[in-house]
């Protein structure tokens, strides 16, 4: 292996740790979006048009898709924040899982283990100081907030770069460059084919909680909040449904031990569902299994915590197309 293609992988592993360690990881994001996007639409722009014409179009498409993505991600960050927000949906899971040892029967509670109480206390107590904190998380929404600012820019620069389309460039810079390219086709693979999924997902979820549950007379609370929280954390494939679904079951668990227990019911068909899904979409366009994408995903939530589990299905796929283009795998 030459040695400009040896650093460029060893800068590329240096930057995704970077990232990782840093909290980086929602401009990184805003910058890979910015970047897929806009190649991609730019890839329909007329050969034919001069080239006047194709810089203004692709200014505009870089205009658009950056104000897109942006407003993508202030227009969540709002809807977090509104009268129905995280906090609201924290505290009254947590009144729930609070209130199931007072619903069970009384002959039943002298027979609940003292460690399964204390962990229930515990995770009621996590889930409410998690509610105190979303409300009050001004400043790091201010700071994601810059941080997405540069990943747009960095994102709409970079893809400007690889457009303008150097014939020659030094050893160093063309390996970057190639690894930028399996990275962007790894993200492209894994956000849009796990989009697919999340969207297959919320609409069963939404059929669920807004047309059947109300046509037998139950009214979870916060449903669209709920709706909205299916597709976001779907969006991380396998146990991103497992997230939504312990609040849908908890909140049903308000209601009546049946309802409970209808939605442990469809949510393990939709659960179901994901593992194929995911296996056909997620795995078939990366190569990769459902157990590869958690094993990866364990491991980099115990090293970098949250922002690594959300990385890991690109860093994956990213990882095995780079050793697949090797002949190492």
């Amino acid at each position: 292996m030459a040695a400009s293609l040896l650093w460029s992988y060893l800068l590329a592993v240096v930057a995704v740790v970077t990232v990782l360690y840093y909290q980086l990881l929602p401009a990184a994001l805003s910058g890979l979006a910015v970047y897929v996007l806009t190649a991609k639409l730019a890839r329909h722009l007329p050969a034919r048009w001069g080239s006047k014409a194709h810089a203004v179009a692709l200014a505009g498409i870089i205009l658009v898709v950056t104000f897109a993505v942006s407003g993508g991600f202030i227009g969540l960050w709002l809807f977090i924040q509104g009268h129905e927000g995280m906090g609201e949906l924290m505290g009254a899971a947590a009144e729930r899982l609070e209130g199931l040892k007072r619903s069970l029967p009384a002959w039943l509670t002298p027979y609940v283990p003292d460690s399964m109480e204390q962990m229930r206390q515990k995770v009621a107590t996590v889930l409410r100081e998690h509610s105190r904190n979303l409300s009050q998380a001004g400043v790091w929404g201010v700071r994601t907030a810059a941080h997405v600012l540069f990943g747009l820019v960095i994102g709409a620069i970079a893809v400007l770069h690889r457009l303008k389309g150097k014939k020659s460039q030094p050893p160093l810079a063309a390996g970057l460059e190639g690894r930028l390219a399996r990275l962007t086709d790894a993200f492209e693979k894994v956000v849009f084919a796990q989009v697919k999924i999340s969207l297959l997902n919320t609409v069963l979820t939404t059929l669920y909680l807004a047309v059947i549950l109300p046509l037998c007379g139950v009214h979870l609370p916060m449903v669209t909040l709920l709706i909205l929280l299916t597709f976001v954390a779907g969006l991380l494939p396998v146990v991103g449904n497992l997230i939504s679904n312990s609040i849908i079951v908890l909140l049903s668990l308000g209601e009546s031990p049946s309802v409970a227990l209808a939605s442990v019911g469809f949510l393990l068909f939709v659960h179901k569902l994901e593992y194929f899904t995911n296996a056909k979409i997620v795995g078939g366009r990366v190569d990769a299994s459902a157990w590869e994408l958690l094993t990866a995903m364990l491991v980099l939530e115990a090293v970098f915590g949250m922002e690594g589990m959300i990385a890991a299905p690109i860093v994956y796929a990213w990882l095995k197309m780079e050793l697949t283009e090797q002949g190492l795998v």
